[in-house]
Parts: C-alpha cells; sequence; structure tokens
C-alpha cells in the first residue's frame, strides 16, 4: 500500500496541474497561480515521501516528469500567453480567436515556455551529471516567476512592480531568457542542504537571507526577484568554481 503513496501526491501534483491550466484558460490567472503553487508543493514532497518510504520506483519518476510537464510546462506557457493578451492594446477577450487576419499573433510566443520546458525535462530524464545539482534553470523556478507575476498586478504595493508586469517588453524578455536558461550549461545549485554546515552551505543561507529581507520589502511581488537573485547566485557560485579549478591546474 505505501508504495502507492507517492504516486497519488504525484496525481495531486497533475490534478493542481490540469485545474491551473483550465483557469489560466479563462484568465483567473490568480487562482492558476496557486493551484501552480500546490502543484510545486505536491512535486517536493512526492520524492521526499518516496526517500522516506524506500519506495522509488521507475513508474514513479516517468509519472513524477509528465506531472511536472503540466505544472511546470504548460500552465505557466498558457500564464505567459494570458499575459501577453493582456497586455496588448488591441485585446479583446470575447473575439480574440474569431478573426485569424486581425489577431495579434505576440501572446503565442509565451507558449515558448512550454516547448523549452518540455526539452529540458527530456533532457533531465536522460542527464546523469544531476544528482544534485542542475544544469540550466529547474523548471519550477521559471515556472513560480512567471505564475507570481499577475499577483503582482494584483495585490502589488508598489507602482514600478505593476507596470513592469504589463510591460510586453518585460514579458517577451522572460519569455525569451527563461526559456533559454531552462537549457543552458549554466550549473545551478541544489536548495538541499547536505548539513547544516555554514561553510558547506553558505550560498544557500545566502539565498534565505536575501529571500526573507525580500518577502519583508515586497511581499508577493518578492518571488520573481528572489528567482532572479538565485540565477545571479548561481553565476557567480559557477564564476567562482572556474576560478578555482583554473587556479588549481
Amino acid at each position: 500500500m505505501k508504495k502507492h503513496i507517492p504516486n497519488f501526491i504525484t496525481l495531486l501534483n497533475l490534478l493542481s496541474g490540469v485545474i491551473a491550466i483550465i483557469l489560466a484558460t479563462q484568465n483567473q490567472l490568480e487562482y492558476a497561480a496557486y493551484f501552480v503553487f500546490a502543484g510545486i508543493i505536491f512535486d517536493f514532497f512526492d520524492g521526499f515521501i518516496a526517500r522516506i518510504l524506500h519506495v522509488k520506483s521507475e513508474l514513479g519518476v516517468q509519472l513524477d516528469s509528465l506531472a511536472d510537464m503540466v505544472t511546470s510546462g504548460v500552465a505557466p506557457g498558457i500564464v505567459m500567453f494570458q499575459l501577453l493578451r493582456n497586455a496588448s492594446s488591441d485585446w479583446h477577450m470575447t473575439d480574440y480567436f474569431t478573426d485569424f487576419k486581425e489577431m495579434n499573433f505576440l501572446p503565442f510566443l509565451g507558449l515558448l515556455i512550454t516547448l523549452s520546458a518540455a526539452y529540458r525535462l527530456a533532457k533531465f530524464n536522460i542527464d546523469d551529471r544531476q544528482d544534485h545539482d542542475f544544469i540550466g534553470l529547474p523548471t519550477p523556478a521559471l515556472t513560480l516567476f512567471v505564475v507570481s507575476l499577475p499577483l503582482i498586478s494584483i495585490y502589488g504595493n508598489h507602482e514600478w512592480t505593476m507596470n513592469m508586469v504589463q510591460d510586453s517588453y518585460f514579458l517577451i524578455a522572460t519569455t525569451l531568457l527563461g526559456s533559454f536558461l531552462m537549457n543552458s550549461e549554466l550549473s545551478m545549485f541544489s536548495l538541499k542542504l547536505s548539513s547544516i554546515s555554514i561553510k558547506d552551505n553558505w550560498i544557500q543561507y545566502i539565498l534565505l537571507a536575501f529571500s526573507l529581507l525580500f518577502m519583508i520589502w515586497l511581499h508577493i511581488a518578492s518571488i520573481p526577484f528572489i528567482i532572479i537573485f538565485y540565477i545571479v547566485l548561481c553565476i557567480i557560485d559557477s564564476f567562482m568554481g572556474n576560478s578555482q579549478k583554473t587556479i588549481t591546474v
């Protein structure tokens, strides 16, 4: 019986992603974000529970990848599609798909996130280099960045952050850069701690400290900035690692 528990949690991840997609297609981006958040939490706990119960299986690995594709692949792509659609000056909800000659095709660029996530997840499944750290931006990280943007426009207390997420150029840049980073060769540290030692996990502790400061300052608007700070730390960590190798050689 216990071997089915992690797979059940994975299916909750999948269910959350499907509901998020339905909500996103109806432009209910706030509630779509909440279900994506729930899906990512389930995604964390299915592997955690599997390790505790010692019931990790190939079926669970494949099911987890399929669920991630929905929650962290399809859902953020549709959310970005809607954000770009909302940012377009000629957007009309009721007649968007009635006249293809007059359609603004720019919002479809947001689906590049879905394609890039699929490619990354497929590479991840056959890449034996990512046992602890990641190579390229993890799909859940970009997903959190994207789905938090609508929450900024709803709950943000700073006008500059609200204007930022409603700007087409910012959304396009996010789509292109995020899609590139997911499939880049940039080494990105895992948030899992091997011990509580500050010396061994100093970069994770820095991320945690600044994340708390961002949350106090910007509240819900802090999520994208925490992801950006994480990427910057990964670049610094990768540069320092390469420098040390050069010195050693």
